[in-house]
């Protein structure tokens, strides 16, 4: 990991280098996070989609991988999740046939989310998918 920026209890965000151990330790990251803010439930579908973002940056960009929680405010339903790279070109879904190796991360995405999209940065893009809270509204 490059850095922690821990804003105030309701945002947190890491910089992770272009390695593939940047993959094991966001999810770690991740969890652990959820987990200290009582969303232990929503930590195993988190790690995971972030698993997918952060793959994704790693095989198509260069240069360090953001990721960012959004915890839901007093009364709020989401949480927002969010994962940038320095590659200006957004993602696209693919449809991957039955026997190809790649190809569904986006897909899982968006069908485990509640909603997801991508907006570009001022190096890069961010992919974000937000999930709902369990037990709230």
């Amino acid at each position: 990991m490059i850095g922690v920026i821990d804003t105030e209890g309701g945002t947190v965000e890491w910089t992770f280098p272009a390695e593939p151990g940047a993959v094991r330790t966001a999810r770690t990251a991740v969890r652990d996070q959820l987990t200290g803010w009582g969303l232990g439930t929503l930590a195993d579908i988190t790690a995971l989609l972030v698993s997918e973002l952060v793959t994704n940056s790693l095989r198509h960009a260069t240069g360090p991988i953001g990721v960012r929680l959004v915890r839901p405010a007093d009364l709020a339903d989401t949480l927002r999740v969010e994962v940038s790279d320095p590659l200006p070109d957004p993602p696209r879904e693919r449809a991957a046939g039955p026997d190809d190796e790649s190809g569904r991360g986006l897909q899982l995405v968006a069908g485990s989310s509640r909603s997801w999209g991508t907006r570009p940065g001022g190096t890069g893009k961010t992919v974000w998918f937000e999930l709902a809270v369990p037990g709230t509204a």
